[in-house]
């Protein structure tokens, strides 16, 4: 194991405990993601995992919809980065938007940091414990901040929020990444 798939398995292991929380009722709840609701975040996340292990699989990725077995697709979709990570796979050089780079960087930089997130945006839509992975908090500030208005755009996040003044770690992460705490 590694310190990525570490705290990648702390991050999945975070999601799938709001995943499986969530009520009956709480699929159509509204989040901080503005026009999303708890369905729609779970339906990014399985996507994004599914486009990032398209890069190291070489396929394409399969598209997961709203009205699909989301809990059974993110079951498969975290399965299988796991399993990438736990391999050869985990030092492919693979491309994107943050350039060339093994997989497991891509998966330590992006898919924790936006997983991350979620699971906060999902925990607050659904109401439940909304308390993020310490370390996976400060290993996502660290991959952000530098990136800052590249990452402001549409499919992205929004305008950082200011903070208050005796914020937290992750009350930090989230203003920054445009959530209102």
């Amino acid at each position: 194991m590694t310190e990525v798939s570490d705290r990648y398995a702390a991050i999945a292991d975070g999601f799938t405990a709001r995943l499986v929380g969530v009520p009956p009722h709480g699929w159509d709840s509204p989040s901080p993601c503005s026009e999303w609701d708890a369905r729609d975040i779970v339906t990014h996340v399985v996507n994004t995992h599914r486009r990032v292990f398209a890069n190291v699989d070489g396929t394409e990725p399969e598209v997961v919809d709203a009205a699909d077995d989301l809990s059974t697709a993110w079951s498969h979709a975290n399965e299988g980065i796991r399993a990438a990570l736990a391999d050869v796979r985990a030092q492919t050089i693979v491309g994107g938007m943050f350039g060339e780079q093994p997989f497991e960087s891509l998966v330590g930089r992006l898919l924790c940091a936006d997983t991350l997130v979620h699971t906060w945006d999902l925990a607050r839509a659904t109401g439940q414990d909304d308390r993020l992975d310490a370390a996976a908090v400060a290993k996502a500030i660290e991959f952000l901040s530098p990136l800052d208005e590249a990452i402001r755009r549409p499919g992205g996040f929004g305008p950082k929020i200011d903070p208050p003044a005796d914020a937290d770690a992750q009350a930090r992460l989230l203003c920054f990444a445009g959530r209102a705490i």
